[in-house]
C-alpha cells in the first residue's frame, strides 16, 4: 500500500510539472503574440529573440514564415496564422499548434511587417537553431549563412559549438567565421594572425573584409598582409574560373559530339550529305516530351525510357528515308543534299501540325537538377555533368558496335572498299540502310540530351546541323575518334572565345579557323582510310 502511494504521488508530481511547463509555454507564446503583433519594431525584435530562445520546434516554422512574409494574425483575436495565398483567398493554419483553419478572406487577417534589421535578426536566429541540428550538412549551411557578419551573441554560440563539433568540414567553417571576426580586432597581432588564417579562403565574406582592410586599416603592415592575401585568393579564383569555363566548354562540346556522331557514321560510310539530320535530333527531343506527357508522375524514369524510344523512332525514320529517297540518289551528292533538305522541311511541318509551332518544355528530373558545389566559386551543374558522361557512354557503345559486331565489321568493310565488300558477299544495300538507321538513331538519342538543356521546338535541329558538319569535317569524315576530339575541342575553344569576342564572332572565328585548317589538311584531324579517303 505504501509503495502504491509513492507511485501515485510520483504520477501526481509529473502531472503537476507537465501542467506547469505547459502553462509556462502558453504564457511565453502569449507574450510572443502580444509583442509580434505590435506596431513597434522594437517589440517585434524582442519577439524574434524570444522565438529564437524557445525550445518548441514550431518556432522555426514561425520564424521562416515571418521572414518570407507569410505570418499574419486574425483581426478578431490576434491569433497568429501561417498563410499560403490561393488566388484572392488565403489558406491558413494556427502558427502555434499547426492546426489547419481553412480559407479566409484578405480583410479578415493582417500581415505582420518587418524591416531589414528584423530580417537580419531572423536569419541569425534561424542559423543558431540550425547550428544545433543533428545533421552536419545543415550545420555547415548555417555557418555559411552567418559568415562574415556574426554579432557578439553569434560569436559566443559559434565558440560553444566549436568545442563540441566533431565534423571536420563544419569545424573548418566555424574556425573561418571566427577568424573573420578577428579581422576587426583592435590588436594588430590579432589582425595579422587572422589574415594569415583566412588567406587560403575564397569565400566572398573573406574577400570583402580583406578589401576593407587594404583600403582603411591604419597600419601599413596589416594593409600589406591583407593585399598579399587578396592576391593569393585572386590566383585561386582565376584557376577555378578557368576550370568552370573548361567544364562548360566540355559540356558544349559533348552536345556537339552527340549531334555530330550520327552524322559521322552516315557521311563517312555512305558519303551522304544528310540535311535532315537536325530534324532526326528534333524527333528524339519530341519523343522525350511525349513520354513525359504519358508518364507525368515518373519524370526521372521517363527520361531513361526516352533514350531507347528516341533511338527506335529516329532510327526507323532514318531507314525509311534511306529506302525511299537516298537509295535512288547514290553518287549524286547535290541531288541528295536537295532531297534531304526537302525532307527536313517536311519533318518540321509535320511536327508543327501535330504539336503546334510553339516550343514545348521538357521537365528535368530531380537527379539532374541542381549543381555539385565544389566551393563558393566553382559549381558544376548536374544536367551538364550527366550529358558529358552520357556523351562518353554513347561513344563507347558505338565503338563497341562498330568494332565487335558483325554489323560493325560489314560497315567497316563497305567503308574501306564497297566493291570488294560486295564481291565478298556483303549486302551493301542492307548495310547502307542499317548504317543510316544507326546514325539516325544516335541523332535521336542526342535529341534526348538536348531536351534537358533547351526547349523542344520544330527548329531545334536547325541550330546544330551546321555545327555538326563542322565537327565531322574538322575531325575527319567517318572517324568517330576524330568526331569526339574535334567536338570537345571546338566546344572548349568556343567557350573561351565567347567572353571577349561574343557568341556570333566566336563562331565566325572558329569557322575561319576550320576553313584554313582544311586547306592544309583536307581530310581532317584523323583521316579515314579506304574508300572515303580515296574519294
Amino acid at each position: 500500500m505504501h509503495f502504491q502511494l509513492k507511485i501515485l504521488i510520483f504520477l501526481f508530481s509529473m502531472l503537476v510539472t507537465h501542467g506547469a511547463v505547459a502553462e509556462a509555454e502558453s504564457k511565453s507564446f502569449e507574450q510572443i503574440k502580444n509583442l509580434i503583433t505590435s506596431k513597434s519594431f522594437a517589440e517585434k525584435t524582442q519577439a524574434v529573440s524570444l522565438l529564437a530562445a524557445h525550445p518548441e520546434r514550431r518556432t522555426t516554422e514561425i520564424l521562416n514564415a515571418l521572414l518570407e512574409g507569410e505570418l499574419y494574425y486574425r483581426k478578431t483575436d490576434k491569433l497568429l496564422l501561417i498563410t499560403k495565398k490561393q488566388n484572392r483567398e488565403y489558406i491558413v493554419s494556427d502558427a502555434i499548434t499547426g492546426q489547419d483553419l481553412g480559407v479566409v478572406k484578405k480583410r479578415e487577417i493582417k500581415k505582420i511587417t518587418t524591416n531589414n534589421s528584423i530580417r537580419k535578426k531572423i536569419r541569425a536566429a534561424l542559423a543558431v537553431k540550425q547550428l544545433d541540428s543533428e545533421d552536419a550538412v545543415t550545420r555547415y549551411q548555417a555557418v555559411n549563412q552567418i559568415l562574415g557578419d556574426p554579432d557578439a551573441e553569434m560569436v559566443t554560440h559559434l565558440q560553444q559549438r566549436l568545442e563540441i563539433e566533431n565534423d571536420k568540414k563544419v569545424r573548418q567553417a566555424i574556425e573561418l567565421a571566427l577568424a573573420i571576426t578577428e579581422l576587426e580586432s583592435a590588436d594588430k597581432k590579432d589582425r595579422l594572425a587572422a589574415i594569415a588564417g583566412v588567406s587560403g579562403s575564397i569565400e566572398p565574406a573573406v574577400r570583402g573584409k580583406l578589401a576593407t582592410i587594404v583600403a582603411d586599416d591604419p597600419d601599413e603592415a596589416v594593409r600589406k598582409a591583407a593585399k598579399k592575401a587578396l592576391n593569393n585568393i585572386s590566383v585561386q579564383i582565376q584557376l577555378y574560373s578557368f576550370l568552370e569555363t573548361l567544364f562548360f566548354g566540355l559540356s558544349l562540346g559533348s552536345v556537339l559530339v552527340l549531334a555530330a556522331i550520327g552524322l559521322a557514321i552516315t557521311f563517312g560510310v555512305m558519303g551522304v550529305i544528310n540535311m535532315a539530320h537536325g530534324e532526326l535530333i528534333m524527333l528524339g527531343a519530341y519523343t522525350t516530351y511525349v513520354i513525359q506527357q504519358a508518364l507525368p508522375e515518373l519524370i526521372g524514369l521517363s527520361v531513361l525510357l526516352a533514350i531507347p524510344a528516341a533511338f527506335i523512332v529516329s532510327g526507323l525514320v532514318g531507314i525509311l528515308i534511306e529506302k525511299t529517297v537516298i537509295r535512288h540518289l547514290y553518287g549524286r551528292p547535290l541531288e541528295t543534299l536537295l532531297a534531304t533538305f526537302g525532307i527536313s522541311l517536311i519533318l518540321q511541318q509535320t511536327v508543327r501540325s501535330i504539336f503546334s509551332p510553339l516550343n514545348r518544355s521538357v521537365v528535368t528530373p530531380e537527379w539532374m537538377s541542381g549543381s555539385l558545389e565544389i566551393n563558393s566559386v566553382l559549381s558544376l551543374t548536374y544536367n551538364r555533368l550527366y550529358i558529358i558522361i552520357f556523351c562518353l557512354l554513347v561513344f563507347v557503345v558505338l565503338n563497341i558496335i562498330l568494332k565487335k559486331t558483325s554489323l560493325g565489321l560489314q560497315v567497316r568493310a563497305v567503308t574501306q572498299n564497297r566493291s570488294m565488300a560486295r564481291a565478298m558477299g556483303v549486302r551493301s544495300a542492307r548495310v547502307d540502310a542499317l548504317t543510316f538507321g544507326l546514325g539516325s538513331g544516335i541523332a535521336g538519342v542526342a535529341g534526348v540530351a538536348l531536351s534537358q538543356l533547351t526547349n523542344v521546338g520544330p527548329n531545334l535541329g536547325q541550330s546544330y546541323i551546321v555545327d555538326s558538319f563542322m565537327v565531322v569535317v574538322f575531325g575527319g569524315v567517318g572517324n568517330l575518334a576524330g568526331t569526339l576530339v574535334s567536338g570537345l575541342s571546338l566546344g572548349v575553344v568556343n567557350q573561351f572565345l565567347e567572353p571577349w569576342a561574343g557568341a556570333v564572332l566566336a563562331k565566325i572565328l572558329i569557322l575561319i579557323f576550320i576553313i584554313l585548317f582544311i586547306q592544309k589538311r583536307p581530310r581532317g584531324l584523323f583521316p579515314q582510310k579506304g574508300r572515303s579517303a580515296e574519294g
